[in-house]
């Protein structure tokens, strides 16, 4: 089959390889002519392991190509994906400028009958306002269908989740252009579900909103451990073991990030306040994850008194390991409050650094590894579970540190271990370790 994927941001790109590789004649049209002729050269602009080794093999094979040609992206395809962002307006609501944009060049440059399929993230009722601009700007000759296929893909994880996902969602009141569709993913061999295009499009910010809210949920049960003397990795793993609430998603930390869980949960909030029903479970899930980011800060405002002059290392920068993304990145709100208290900042990441780097410039130092991240730090606050980081020797903490005071965001790391290593050890949901009385101020 003939496929064009309009957008190629982390979900288009991750999509059309994967239907490359399962045979697929491919083609991704982007307006960004640079990232196209990036991608044309095998040369993958976004980090996610396997993607660059599958996209080369597509295209020397001839699966795949890149065009920022509407025109020629259009005039063969038989199917068109919509994989376009659908960023947060200043309100929280779902910006649709680029989906609507992608349909008007859609629009005016096609010269056959498609089937329009829409992975962006949209609200309830988006799909049908897409089929009546389609049909007011196409040939009246032509026929279009539109039909809903929302993503679940994990940054990180993307062609795993394409080739072994839970399920697909494929949205549509026109039983055979859903036949259709199920058809192109039948080689993947993974279960599909249809269903109507609104339920569709809920079931993707019903989803997230669910996992958003088992994060907030054990975030707070954390918060309540470290009053009671309890530890949250036992507690979640006395709940995991339950069958009906499961293991997944009960890691407590310093709340979630990235560029679904944030922006869904808010998208979702809004479409509640426009059908005047009021959402009282996600409003709160959205407030715990807003607070739960800022307790690192405030534990080690605490214990510090003043960060001027106090040298810190933030290890982490991506909202998650695996992935360059720092969207709602816990790193970068608390790189902002140290860089406010007039701290003096080393920060580390494997993928991520070039990215804080554009937002921050020469406000921090960017270290190659842990080690020189962490050399005569005052501090160190740990935000993403990177293996560098999870795996790294604590003796070395205070053999390079000034002070060896670790602010844990993902409960790296052994509580006895850290003990034994004499770092002053403050994690998410556990007791402090080494925590001295004559530390300014803390209370634990």
């Amino acid at each position: 089959m003939e496929i064009t994927v309009f957008g190629t941001g982390y979900v288009g790109l991750v999509t059309g390889v994967c239907f490359a590789e399962i045979g697929h004649n491919v083609t991704c049209f982007d307006i960004d002519e640079n990232k196209i002729n990036t991608l044309s050269k095998g040369k993958c602009p976004i980090y996610e392991p396997g993607l660059e080794e599958m996209l080369k093999r597509n295209l020397s094979e001839g699966r795949l190509n890149f065009t920022s040609e509407s025109k020629k992206a259009c005039h063969k395809a038989d199917y068109i994906f919509v994989a376009v962002g659908t960023p947060e307006n200043e309100d929280g609501s779902a910006n649709l400028e680029y989906l609507e944009a992608a349909i008007a060049e859609i629009g005016m440059n096609l010269i056959r009958d498609a089937i329009i399929v829409i992975k962006s993230t949209v609200p309830v009722g988006t799909n049908e306002r897409i089929l009546k601009l389609l049909n007011e700007t196409i040939e009246s000759e032509l026929r279009v269908k539109v039909i809903s296929n929302p993503e679940f893909l994990r940054e990180g994880s993307g062609i795993l989740d394409t080739f072994h996902a839970d399920r697909v969602v494929i949205g549509t009141d026109d039983p055979d252009a859903g036949s259709a569709v199920a058809k192109l993913y039948k080689p993947f061999g993974r279960p599909i579900l249809q269903t109507d295009v609104r339920s569709a499009e809920l079931i993707k910010y019903a989803s997230n909103a669910f996992l958003a809210t088992k994060i907030s949920f054990i975030n707070e049960v954390a918060n309540l451990c470290e009053h009671t003397g309890a530890n949250i990795e036992d507690v979640a793993k006395g709940m995991g073991m339950d069958e009906r609430i499961g293991r997944q998603f009960l890691k407590a930390g310093i709340g979630y990030g990235g560029s679904c869980f944030p922006k869904d949960t808010k998208a979702l909030e809004k479409l509640t306040e426009y059908y005047d029903y009021d959402f009282k479970i996600l409003r709160s899930v959205i407030e715990v994850n807003s607070r739960q980011k800022q307790q690192l800060f405030y534990k080690a405002k605490e214990m510090f008194g003043s960060f001027q002059g106090k040298r810190v290392a933030v290890l982490g920068l991506a909202f998650k390991p695996h992935t360059d993304d720092i969207r709602e990145a816990p790193a970068i709100e608390l790189i902002a409050r140290l860089l406010e208290e007039h701290a003096d900042i080393s920060v580390y990441d494997p993928a991520a650094s070039g990215n804080v780097e554009n937002l921050f410039g020469s406000l921090l130092y960017y270290a190659d590894q842990v080690d020189t991240a962490i050399k005569g730090a005052d501090a160190v606050f740990i935000l993403t579970e990177w293996p560098q980081i999870m795996q790294y020797d604590l003796e070395r903490f205070p053999l390079l540190m000034r002070q060896p005071i670790v602010f844990d965001g993902r409960n790296c790391y052994d509580l006895k271990h850290a003990e034994a290593a004499g770092l002053t050890y403050i994690s998410v949901g556990r007791n402090a370790v080494n925590v001295h009385a004559s530390l300014k101020g803390l209370k634990y």
